[in-house]
C-alpha cells in the first residue's frame, strides 16, 4: 500500500487521483475538488511529483494541467503499484479473508492502464474456492466509480489447472498478455 512507503496523505489522495485515470490531465482546482486537501498542499505535491518527474507540466491558455509522465522510468511500476493500493485491487485485497481461498488474483495489463480497446476481454480473474457475492458486491461498487463493465472470469484451481495443461485458447491469451499479480505467485501460475 501507498500508506506504507508515503507519508504524506496529500501526496497518496493526488497520486490515488492519478493512477485511477492514468491518461488523465488536471488542472490544480480539479485535483483540489477530487482530493478535498487545501489548495497549497496540492501544490506543494504537485511540484514535488514534477521535480522527480512523475508528473509532466503542460501549460494550455491560463490553466496548468498536470499528467503522469509515461516516459518516468517506474511509470509500469507506479501503475501496478496503484493498481494494488486504490479501487478494486485495494478491496480484494483487504477482503481475501471474506472472499474465500484465493490462489491467483490479477488484472489485465491494459485494465491497469485503464485501456478498453474490446469488450469482451476479461480485465480480471481470480482462481480459488471463491465466495460469488461477496466478489461480485466488490465488482459492482467498483464498476460504478469507473462508469464501465468489468469483465472477471472465477475459477477453481483445479480448472484453471485443466485449462491450462490443455491449452485452452480462453486461459493461453489470458497467460500470454500483460498482468498485475493481486494474490499469487506469478512464477508458479504460468508453470
Amino acid at each position: 500500500m501507498f500508506s506504507d512507503i508515503i507519508t504524506s496523505k496529500s501526496r497518496i489522495r493526488v497520486l490515488n487521483v492519478f493512477l485511477t485515470s492514468p491518461s488523465s490531465m488536471y488542472h490544480v482546482r480539479e485535483l483540489v475538488r477530487k482530493t478535498g486537501d487545501e489548495i497549497n498542499a496540492v501544490r506543494r505535491e504537485l511540484s514535488y511529483l514534477e521535480k522527480k518527474g512523475i508528473l509532466s507540466r503542460e501549460p494550455r491558455a491560463n490553466r496548468v494541467y498536470y499528467s503522469l509522465n509515461k516516459s518516468y522510468p517506474f511509470y509500469y511500476d507506479l501503475l501496478r503499484l496503484g493498481s494494488k493500493s486504490f479501487g478494486l485491487g485495494a478491496e480484494i485485497i483487504k477482503n481475501r479473508v471474506k472472499l474465500g481461498k484465493i490462489k491467483y488474483a490479477m488484472f489485465s495489463g491494459k485494465f491497469a492502464r485503464k485501456i478498453k480497446d474490446k469488450p469482451d476481454e476479461v480485465d480480471f480473474l481470480i482462481v480459488g474456492t471463491i465466495v460469488l457475492p461477496e466478489l461480485a458486491l466488490l465488482i459492482r461498487e467498483e464498476e460504478k466509480k469507473l462508469e464501465t463493465e468489468i469483465n472477471y472470469t472465477v475459477m477453481t484451481e483445479d480448472e484453471f489447472d485443466f485449462r491450462k495443461k490443455k491449452s485452452d485458447p480462453f486461459i493461453a491469451s489470458i497467460l500470454a498478455g500483460s498482468r498485475v499479480m493481486l494474490i499469487g505467485d506469478e512464477e508458479s501460475m504460468l508453470s
